[in-house]
């Protein structure tokens, strides 16, 4: 038992050195596997899943509002699971959450393939919304932030492009390719062996829990304990019960589900809005690619301005773009205007990517940041189950998205403004 312990001890002593004493700051490798664990969210992400959609409403033999509907519950239950996760990752540590979230989606995705009806695709997307949109990105933004204070704008920017341009743009359009040679079951078990090959054993080896536990400081500046630049809360940072008294939480956590449900109801409906605009699924799956490219472009402008502009600003813009993209979303009969749809949606996609990365911990601190931005994923979460719903309703009732997607356009610039008029707390206002 003894010699355990000691092994043990001597193990972590020896990881502790050679981190510290590596040529670079070891924050990079944490941007690296982060971003790593932000792409292989894709099986769980809308713009994959909208993929499915039509081969899940055809092979089993179900409604469009149906499968809306399925969505919306497994996007619902599985948002509610986020403070937990959140929980878990403040008392475990992203290092050990990690591998549970990367195990556990990998499975996901192997049950997938063997769905046979509407209640066992109801509980897939339970399961793929809980592990893949929500813990897997959760946990990957969350060791992002604990290594990186100053700097955080431009690694979240970083990351963003990266996550932009591979998850977004090369991944979703490899699952496209998949459907087009393998069935859809094939294809998630493709994805789960992905998972299970590649995500886990790279969050296991390359995850850290913290700069400190290593004889670091965020930035790898200075040394342990002293503060990283001003964005550093002073005694490490609100609790969650002290954060939801701030009306800054309820306001960015509005403008950002709202952002959500609003992009998701496009992401999930987007091949079949094109279809009803007279445009082909191939026309819906290449969007994509300047949706990306904008993204990953934005995502590293705002990334740097996060670090120099108040985030409300970026917020509002992100909110002002998601407007224009709802508007456009109406006239996609010709490849001009689906352009700019494009560039409108990654736009968008891009601001508010970058502010729901950086937001909570620049606000609150870093001691508590997993239940605090855990509790404002919740909300995202269940909020953006409500998009993909109006849109269904409309077409069944109408054949088309017109009356959804213009009561959808006032929504964002309503809260722009409000947005605007919330200033978040700052070091000053940190309680006692």
């Amino acid at each position: 038992m003894l010699n355990g312990q000691k092994d043990s001890l001597m193990e972590i002593r020896s990881e502790h050195s050679l981190i510290g004493r590596l040529p670079f700051f070891y924050g990079w490798i944490i941007v690296v596997a982060g971003t790593a664990g932000l792409i292989m969210t894709q099986p769980g992400q809308s713009p994959v899943l909208s993929i499915f959609t039509d081969a899940f409403i055809e092979d089993l033999n179900i409604s469009r509002s149906l499968t809306s509907t399925l969505f919306t519950i497994g996007t619902v239950v599985g948002g509610l699971t986020l403070t937990f996760w959140g929980e878990q990752i403040d008392r475990r540590g992203p290092r050990k959450m990690v591998g549970v979230i990367s195990a556990l989606l990998g499975a996901s995705c192997f049950y997938m393939a063997l769905v046979q009806n509407g209640a066992m695709l109801g509980v897939g997307y339970v399961l793929l919304r809980m592990l893949g949109a929500s813990a897997l990105m959760l946990v990957s933004n969350n060791v992002i932030n604990q290594w990186w204070v100053a700097h955080r704008g431009k690694m979240a920017g970083l990351s963003g492009v990266i996550f932009s341009l591979v998850g977004m743009g090369v991944f979703t359009n490899l699952v496209h390719w998949l459907l087009q040679h393998f069935a859809w079951r094939t294809t998630y078990a493709i994805l789960g062996a992905m998972e299970l090959v590649l995500m886990l054993p790279l969050g296991l080896f390359l995850f850290r829990d913290r700069p400190e536990d290593y004889g670091l400081r965020p930035d790898g500046q200075g040394k342990p304990g002293e503060r990283a630049a001003s964005k550093e809360q002073p005694r490490g940072g609100w609790t969650r019960a002290e954060a939801i008294r701030t009306p800054a939480v309820w306001t960015a956590a509005t403008s950002l589900t709202a952002t959500a449900a609003l992009a998701t109801g496009l992401y999930f409906h987007m091949t079949s809005m094109f279809e009803s605009q007279g445009l082909s699924s191939k026309v819906a799956a290449a969007v994509y690619l300047p949706i990306s490219l904008t993204s990953a472009l934005v995502k590293l402008g705002s990334g740097y301005l996060a670090d120099r502009v108040p985030i409300r600003i970026l917020l509002a813009a992100g909110l002002v773009a998601m407007s224009g993209a709802l508007g456009l979303a109406q006239k996609l009969s010709q490849v001009p205007l689906v352009i700019l749809y494009g560039l409108a949606l990654g736009l968008s996609d891009g601001i508010t990517g970058t502010v729901s990365s950086v937001i909570w911990a620049d606000c609150y601190g870093r001691q508590h940041l997993g239940s605090i931005a855990g509790l404002a994923a919740t909300l995202t979460r269940v909020s953006s189950a409500l998009g993909p719903l109006p849109l269904a309703l409309a077409f069944d009732a109408s054949g088309g998205y017109e009356i959804a997607l213009k009561i959808g356009v006032v929504i964002p610039l309503i809260l722009a403004v409000v947005n605007l008029m919330v200033r978040p707390p700052d070091d000053s206002a940190s309680p006692t």
